[in-house]
């Protein structure tokens, strides 16, 4: 089966694995310990990321909406025509060639679509999507370069020293957006919080 294809099914099954999309070739991004928090701040990192999901979602279930298809929801079954799949998923994925491309270490290429609704999403919330791809494919494959490359998963990370400050950064900013995002979506009558375009 084709990864987009599959990637498509799980997303419609549960609209969880968004960070899927990106890749042809490899695994799912896993986060990696380059990136986590010490356990004291795990909670809030996860919380963190379940904020970033949750605007990320609301963000794609408006495009989707807006292109007249039925956002996925978790554990509803994929549509049954094969034509409806795909056009949700081009719409949510982008279609045709991939413009960002990032080779790896390991010799695995992560590509993925600067159009489409997932690619909206995080231009608006990480502020440079193109970025954030680069920078997020890095730390997320910090463990299986170390592995691939024989080198301690220390010396990858001091390698990647300005990749794991930039992710970082972009993941902040996208905390923050995402945070006043769901904030004036769930306080409507606020004069600042207009929906978003």
């Amino acid at each position: 089966m084709r990864l987009r294809t599959r990637v498509t099914a799980l997303l419609l099954a549960a609209s969880s694995a968004l960070t899927c999309c990106l890749l042809t070739g490899c695994d799912a991004p896993r986060p990696s310990r380059a990136a986590t928090p010490p356990a004291d701040r795990a909670g809030a990192a996860d919380r963190a990321d379940d904020v970033i999901k949750a605007a990320t979602r609301h963000l794609t279930d408006a495009c989707l909406t807006r292109q007249g298809l039925t956002p996925p929801r978790p554990g509803q079954s994929p549509p049954p025509a094969d034509e409806r799949q795909r056009r949700v998923s081009d719409a949510l994925f982008g279609a045709g060639p991939t413009e960002l491309s990032l080779s790896l270490p390991t010799g695995h290429v992560v590509r993925a679509h600067t159009d489409g609704c997932l690619a909206a999403a995080q231009q608006r919330l990480y502020g440079d999507q193109a970025r954030w791809f680069r920078t997020s494919v890095v730390v997320n494959n910090l463990e299986p370069e170390a592995a691939h490359t024989h080198r301690d998963l220390a010396e990858v990370r001091a390698r990647h020293r300005a990749e794991i400050a930039d992710w970082q950064r972009l993941r902040a900013h996208a905390l923050s957006e995402a945070t006043a995002l769901l904030d004036r979506h769930h306080h409507p009558h606020d004069p600042m919080g207009a929906p978003p375009a």
